[in-house]
């Protein structure tokens, strides 16, 4: 079974920075990796998440507002 690896891009953010921009506490973005739901580097005994993994998990997130259609005049 072939492995694919991607190559993280930007910055490598600590847990804390990562914590900071999404506005949570610790224990999320640990659970995030824990959980592997977000990429993230070893290095070491050192955990950082890229930058560019962090925003694509923002992005898969949103959820675009629902527009009505009104047929009703003002």
């Amino acid at each position: 079974m072939a492995r694919t690896t991607t190559r993280p891009s930007g910055r490598l953010l600590t847990v804390a920075e990562a914590a900071d921009r999404l506005n949570t506490t610790l224990r999320y973005p640990r659970r995030l990796i824990e959980e592997r739901r977000i990429t993230f580097v070893k290095i070491g005994r050192h955990v950082r998440i890229p930058e560019s993994a962090l925003d694509e998990f923002i992005t898969a997130g949103v959820v675009e507002p629902v527009r009505l259609h009104s047929d009703r005049a003002a």
